[in-house]
């Protein structure tokens, strides 16, 4: 799936010259309107050329673009200039297909992180130092209600879109349920990183260029998303994999690094998918015959994804696949062949639902860079059915509860290891794969 991720494209982005990439607040320009009424004007063009329904989802979508053109015309902020351009991809409701406005120096760190656990969306991570830490956010605090809206499985995609891209840095306004009770209203302020990542000189190293900035930035995001492994017991390992961008040659290694347990928990939780070559030469090492994965309906014509088995390269032992709320992509067709193929057990929460097979175009008017992701291919697995937005069905639904979420436990995984013979506390597991945040944030 070449899909965009919305939280980690936001804060990759580097500040480019464009004639909007200033504050959204500032003052609306005829140069800034020119440059929307341009975009919205490539926008209307590829997404009628290239979204995967000629129907468009049953919205008049000639007509959303002719509205956005008028309205943008009164447009008195680059805000609104911004939201206007972006409207009509929202009015798709597909979660896939958004526009990405011109980058701006700035990162963006809210300091929690929110998830959707069952039907009920929940703080899963505070960091520490933050201003949520400091205005007593905590990890099992439930969100009833985010800038006033209650989040739900359909909705939370756009949450994250306005936060991390098309309106980032804002105070969120937040009422949260405590674990053990009692209502309480936030206003936790985000840390905007306004300096972009430059080369430097060193003024204690005789002239010479110092990149360490910027090297230490790059790895520090390679560090955040980088596989992980631990042992269960002697013989069953678990395998905490964030997502499926990685050569061949990568991945032959890490399966290396398991090929000789008798059984896998292979860990997708929170796994945002990646390329198609990935997840399939990974579904050839752990299945023992070829296995047809997925096939893309669209305007376009696409090979089907399939894996050929690795033979005595592969995995051979139990599996066990973990999912949740946050599983996307590549991560959800693997875990359903998993299913649908009878080669292990599945998990954890119902997964995201977010299957569609998706481009990023990259355009550039002049001074103005900008992109857009869409949708150009539904995936329908092997017994003819859609996971987009209905998710991977796990055969054991297994959720943590306010208080495993305050206390650092991880039944999931708990139950994962027993599945497979291993024993292992819900503490000592939650303890196993901590999160990892970028460590320029980790200070006061």
């Amino acid at each position: 799936m070449q899909t965009i991720r919305l939280a980690v494209t936001a804060v990759l982005l580097l500040f480019v010259p464009s004639a909007l990439a200033q504050s959204p607040s500032s003052r609306a320009r005829k140069i800034d309107i020119d440059a929307g009424n341009a975009m919205l004007k490539t926008l209307s063009e590829e997404v009628q050329k290239n979204f995967y329904d000629p129907a468009f989802h049953r919205v008049d979508l000639p007509a959303k673009f002719d509205g956005a053109t008028q309205k943008l015309a009164s447009a008195q902020t680059l805000g609104q200039i911004l939201g206007t351009v972006a409207q009509p991809l929202l009015d798709l409701n597909d979660q896939h297909t958004f526009f990405i406005p011109p980058p701006r120096s700035a990162r963006i760190d809210y300091g929690f992180q929110v998830q959707m656990i069952g039907d009920r969306s929940f703080v899963t991570a505070v960091r520490p130092f933050s201003d949520a830490e400091k205005k007593g956010l905590q990890a099992g605090d439930e969100v009833l209600s985010f800038n006033g809206f209650r989040l739900t499985r359909g909705n939370l995609w756009k949450l994250n879109y306005i936060m991390y891209i098309l309106r980032p840095g804002e105070t969120p306004n937040l009422v949260v349920q405590k674990p053990g009770g009692g209502e309480k209203k936030l206003q936790p302020k985000p840390k905007v990183t306004l300096k972009e990542t430059v080369l430097q000189f060193d003024s204690n190293s005789d002239g010479r260029i110092d990149t360490k900035n910027k090297v230490n930035w790059f790895l520090d995001e390679a560090r955040m998303r980088k596989n992980r492994f631990a042992d269960l017991s002697a013989e069953v390992a678990a395998w905490k994999m964030p997502d499926f961008d990685f050569d061949d040659n990568t991945l032959h290694g890490l399966v290396g690094s398991v090929r000789n347990k008798k059984a896998l928990v292979l860990d997708l939780r929170e796994n945002v998918g990646g390329r198609d070559q990935t997840l399939e030469k990974l579904a050839g090492y752990l299945f023992d015959k070829p296995v047809k994965i997925a096939e893309f309906q669209g305007r376009k014509q696409w090979e089907p994804l399939s894996a050929e088995t690795q033979g005595d390269n592969g995995f051979k032992g139990g599996l066990v696949v973990i999912i949740d709320s946050k599983s996307s992509g590549a991560a959800e067709l693997l875990a359903r062949v998993v299913q649908l193929e009878k080669r292990g057990a599945v998990i954890g929460d119902v997964s995201a639902g977010a299957t569609m097979k998706a481009r990023l175009y990259l355009y550039d008017l002049g001074q103005t860079p900008f992109a857009a992701s869409i949708s150009e291919g539904a995936a329908i697995m092997s017994d003819g059915k859609c996971l987009e937005y209905q998710g991977v069905t796990p055969d054991e639904l297994i959720l943590p509860t306010p208080e495993d979420l305050a206390a650092g436990r991880d039944p999931v995984l708990a139950r994962a290891a027993a599945i497979l013979g291993a024993q292992i506390d819900p503490a000592k597991a939650g303890a196993l794969f901590p999160i990892e945040w970028p460590r320029d944030m980790l200070k006061e």
